[in-house]
Formats: structure tokens, sequence, C-alpha cells
């Protein structure tokens, strides 16, 4: 407090008492694959399909990140990071044989049939994923990543080797507040219940099967992985219902079709092993039909339940910078208790959390019990958060039952 030695007035400002806590975005993606050009190894800020297509070209034979790209935009995605991994191999056209002159021109001259578009990521796509670290200014793959804060969402289009994926889950275990949307193989080799899966991770989701879309350049139709909608589709909810909305049961736009239409008896096979089913209902369109992860611990079964989490703690990180250095007294306790308790009740009334009022839904901590003396001295202070998050209604049973005359 300063000491005043002249008669006058003086005006001092005190801060407040309350220091918001403010959540973060949650549908920011960062896209991982070939593009048709464009700068490599460099992460982009791209906020519409327009800016993609000056930056990086648009869709190619080369690789699917143009394609995904496409369908995060007219999913509902607004903004994503794309790293182009490594420039696109030049298709080779087939050359005509000089001999055969006429019969080349007479061929010309006949309509020909539209011939199916191999579209394909190159084959050491895992490599390039991976990535090295060499220090500041030579990171590639994933590590570009890392200093990158806002990404909250990690996918690479039609990857499906089991390197690739498990060290995007990594990378999104490490970072803690990401979440990895994982394509699964194009064809099956065998029945339903061969399928592969990814290893068990909390902080992933895995999508079956592959979509039918409308390529603009090859100006025919091509099966394409789902993983750029369903991260539009992830982008749509969070605006417009919120983070805690399963994204499910929500139309997936530019698909036309699917690889494999499955029926509810081939939905049961894969639903229990978290691998979310995208299915074509007459009348109602192409949906996604699952929300799971593909964790086996019960607890982080629903991915909205897990980015709500990932939501909640990065905002709680980064709101509460202010405490560090501080007295750490019972009036500090307070504060912190006082500033998580106003956060988590905006997130109670937005429908996030599972309680009739906010004693039900949450509780936040912060007293002698978690911070005993021996703790303060080793400069801790501990403050203990619980939530009641809001599960999908993933199984509706309606009980219906006969009613007997004149019974009440």
């Amino acid at each position: 407090m300063p000491n005043y030695q002249t008669p006058g007035v003086y005006v001092e400002e005190v801060e407040g008492g309350s220091k918001p806590i403010e959540a973060g975005a949650t549908n920011i993606v960062g896209f991982l694959g070939i593009a048709e050009k464009g700068p490599v190894n460099e992460a982009v800020l791209v906020t519409n399909w327009t800016q993609y297509t000056k930056l990086f070209g648009g869709m190619h034979t080369g690789g699917w990140l143009g394609h995904a790209v496409y369908q995060f935009f007219q999913n509902g995605g607004t903004k994503c990071y794309i790293n182009n991994l490594a420039e696109p191999a030049k298709a080779q056209k087939p050359k005509a044989d000089k001999k055969e002159g006429e019969n080349a021109e007479t061929a010309q001259s006949e309509p020909t049939t539209a011939e199916p578009v191999v579209i394909k990521n190159p084959d050491n796509i895992a490599k390039l994923i991976i990535g090295k670290d060499e220090g500041i200014g030579k990171k590639s793959g994933l590590y570009l990543f890392d200093q990158i804060q806002d990404i909250a969402i990690v996918a690479a289009p039609g990857v499906t080797d089991p390197a690739a994926q498990d060290a995007i889950l990594s990378h999104c275990e490490k970072n803690r507040f990401r979440f990895a949307v994982l394509d699964s193989p194009e064809t099956l080799n065998g029945g339903i219940d061969t399928m592969p899966k990814p290893r068990d991770s909390m902080m992933g989701a895995y999508y079956f099967p592959w979509v039918q879309m409308y390529d603009t350049v090859q100006d025919q139709n091509v099966y394409a992985p789902p993983s750029g909608g369903i991260c539009g589709i992830y982008g749509r909810v969070d605006g417009t219902r919120g983070v805690h909305k399963a994204p499910a049961n929500e139309l997936f736009r530019t698909a036309l079709g699917l690889k494999y239409n499955l029926t509810d008896a081939e939905q049961e096979l894969l639903n229990p092993k978290g691998i979310n089913c995208i299915r074509d209902f007459p009348g109602r369109g192409i949906r996604v039909w699952g929300a799971r992860t593909i964790s086996s611990n019960p607890e982080w079964r629903y991915v909205n339940v897990r980015r709500l989490f990932c939501m909640v703690e990065q905002a709680l990180q980064n709101g509460t910078n202010w405490v560090v250095f501080e007295p750490n007294t019972r009036d500090l306790w307070k504060k912190i208790t006082r500033n998580i308790t106003a956060f988590l009740l905006n997130i109670w009334r937005s429908g996030a959390l599972f309680g009739d009022s906010p004693e039900e839904a949450f509780y936040v901590r912060c007293d002698d019990e978690l911070n005993p003396p021996e703790s303060i001295d080793a400069g801790y202070v501990v403050c203990e958060i619980g939530l009641a998050p809001a599960k999908p209604a993933e199984f509706v049973v309606f009980r219906v039952s006969q009613k007997a005359m004149g019974e009440e």
C-alpha cells in the first residue's frame, strides 16, 4: 500500500474479485495429408473451401486431403489447420502406341465410358504422419501440431495404417485436450466381424464405412473416407448445441451413398466394439449412427463426454494462470472456488451436466483437508472438482402394455 505524504485526493485501482474462466474453441481441426499443391510441412489456417483451393488446390488422385476438407466445410466446419505432408506424386498418362495410330484415331472418335478413378495416399504416408522433430523450425508431421494450442480435433483422411493411427492417438493423449477421428479401411476382406480396429484409447473415435461423394475434378462419384465430414459434423453440433451433445443422429452432407449398407444385426456386432456406423435410413438420409470412443473403459465410452472434459480441463488450465505465485492462503482458496463455480454454473445451465440443481451437477473443493501444511510448504494448492456429465440416450425403450377397460 503506498504511503501518502502530501495532502490531497488519490485514486487507486483495485482488481475485481471475479476472474472469469472462458471456454475455448472445440471445433478447430488439424488435417494431415497430401495436397495438390501449396506449402509443405507448414501448418496453415484455412477458414473456407475457396481459401483452401487457392492455397492447396482441389481434389486430386494423389491423396484424400482435398476430399476431406471439402466434406468438412460442407458439413458445418469453420476452421482447420492444413499440414501438407509432401508433394503429390505425378500421375503418368499411358502413351499411345505409334504403330496403331489409325486405331487410336478411330478410338478417339468413339464415345468412351468413364473409368473408375484410383485415389490413394502414398505408400509412405505413415512415415510422413509420424514425422520428425529436429529442433525449432525443423518439425514435420504430427510434431508440427504440438506448437498450435487451438487444435481440438486431429484427422488424417484415408489413413488406415495401424502405425499411423497409433501415432495420432498417442499425439492426442500427449496433448491431453485433443481428440482423434479415424477412418476404417475402404473394403473388408472377410466378414463384418473381422473388421480391424485401432488400439484402445479414450481420445479417439472410429467410423465405418466409406461414403460416396461427387468428385468435382473427375466428374464422377467416388467412395471417400468419412473423417473429413465427421469433423465437420463435430463442429456443426458444437456450434448449434454444444460440445456436450453427442455428434450422432446427424445428417452427413455430401454423402450420396455408402460403400456398405449396414443392418441392425450387423451394427450389433460393431457398436459394442466402439466402431461407429454411418447408415442410410429411407426418408431420413445418411446419418452418423454411433457416438462411442474406442476405449474399453465404460467411464469414457461416449465421444461427447470425453470432449466435454477436454474442454473443461483446458478452460481451467488457461483461466487460472493468475493463481501461480499468489499467496497460498484461505483467501486464495475461496477465490479459486468462486471462479470455478461460476464457470461450471454456466456449463450446467447449458445442459451439459446432469442434475436439477448445481449441487447435484458438480462440486468444487479447495480447503484445509486438501491443502495440509506440508502441501503448502511444498508450494502446492490443490482443488478437487467433480462433474456429472449428461450422457446420450443411446437406447430408447418404450414399454407398452394392454390396459383393461375400466382400469385406472
